[in-house]
């Protein structure tokens, strides 16, 4: 069936119901296929990922995307797929109505749930050494300027906080709660080190829980099941999809060069499975039915 309908509104309800009884798993998208295939394998919900997204424009993760760039790259990630969308909103793109603008924006491009960090602006990457935060006080603002500027209470905020790796685990902790009293809907303790940091995080935090399963970063590879055990609520892959990609085509270049290309074949998808994938079929049979009713109409 080809332009599935769910509304915006649909997903968001869906969403937020599963949240409270699952351990629910979002991939990183780069793509709208990618998306569709992230759903066709039976995953929960699509990330946007900020730093996929700074990569996809040959920049690194310090905060030099616009909120345009990435509601327009969340908006065609998220398109084609009827699951649930987390998008990376970084620092919130400025001030408190610059945020309000941001809420606003990712709202009615059909995200289901977004996350600010208590980074300064310009940020880092989560997993980098020599962050700096800002206050909890402006923190607690951009909560509170967030909540207000929502139109759908079942869009969620989700309030990440950085200060694992710059004030420690019980300022993190102290920071989590703080947020939670702001209106955050969902808590995100970004780099913390140990399954037994989240399993701290998890005792001491009543709201739900996100926890990011990146690689190459301050967190062991932790398996979903154990984050399962613990009664985390989400846990992403932000980049995973991305490093495969940009990995094969890498080694799929060097073939190229060298005159390989007939070994590429067997890693490729083939073309049945692309059209497959765009539910090429469909397309067609649309338009015969489109034309077998106006000649019966005849």
């Amino acid at each position: 069936m080809i332009f599935k309908q769910i509304s915006a509104q649909e997903k968001r309800k869906s969403f937020k119901r599963q949240l409270e009884s699952s351990c629910l798993r979002f991939v990183g998208s780069f793509s709208p296929l990618v998306s569709r295939l992230i759903e066709k394998k039976g995953f929960d919900g699509i990330y946007v990922s900020g730093a996929v997204v700074s990569s996809l424009k040959g920049l690194p993760d310090i905060g030099l995307t616009s909120l345009t760039e990435v509601a327009d790259f969340a908006e065609a990630f998220t398109q084609c797929s009827v699951l649930p969308s987390i998008v990376d909103a970084d620092t919130g793109f400025g001030e408190e109505v610059n945020l309000a603008r941001t809420v606003y924006e990712l709202e009615r491009k059909g995200l289901s749930a977004f996350h600010i960090e208590d980074q300064t602006f310009s940020k880092r990457c989560g997993h980098l050494d020599q962050k700096k935060l800002i206050s909890v006080e402006e923190m607690l603002l951009k909560i509170r300027t967030a909540v207000k500027a929502r139109r759908d209470k079942n869009f969620l905020i989700i309030a990440r906080t950085d200060a694992r790796g710059v004030e420690g685990l019980d300022q993190a902790l102290k920071r989590a709660k703080a947020y939670i009293s702001a209106g955050a809907d969902i808590i995100f303790p970004e780099a913390l080190q140990s399954i037994k940091e989240f399993e701290i995080f998890r005792s001491e935090i009543s709201a739900p829980l996100m926890a990011n399963m990146t690689e190459f970063g301050k967190t062991e590879i932790i398996p979903y099941k154990t984050f399962k055990t613990l009664s985390y609520n989400i846990v992403i892959y932000p980049v995973s999809l991305w490093r495969l990609a940009l990995k094969a085509v890498d080694q799929g270049l060097d073939h190229i060069f060298n005159d390989q290309q007939k070994d590429l074949l067997k890693k490729m998808q083939n073309r049945q499975e692309l059209y497959d994938l765009l539910q090429y079929e469909d397309y067609k049979t649309f338009d015969k039915e489109l034309y077998n009713f106006s000649l019966d109409k005849k």
